[in-house]
């Protein structure tokens, strides 16, 4: 496939790619709830301390927040919300 035409069929709206973007971020913090938590544990009560004490749940948490928001998967999204936007089209006709 040609990188144009792979272009073109990826191609989404700026709002639609926002949505995306958007619904990504919320997937990947919820399979990451149980490091979130950690990280929000070790973080309470603290102000500047934080960046030291709790280092190791916040590497833990942004390389698994990582594996879920990234631009393979961003692009996966847009793949499939294309191919959703195919399949509805010619039934609006």
């Amino acid at each position: 496939m040609g990188y144009i035409q792979e272009a073109r069929e990826n191609h989404v709206k700026k709002k639609v790619e926002e949505a995306l973007r958007s619904k990504m971020k919320q997937k990947a913090l919820k399979q990451c709830e149980e490091l979130a938590s950690k990280y929000a544990q070790c973080a309470t009560g603290r102000t500047m301390s934080v960046v030291w004490q709790c280092r190791k749940q916040a590497k833990e948490l942004n390389e698994c927040l990582h594996q879920f928001t990234n631009d393979a998967v961003l692009e996966e999204m847009k793949r499939e919300y294309t191919l959703q936007q195919d399949v509805k089209g010619p039934l609006r006709a």
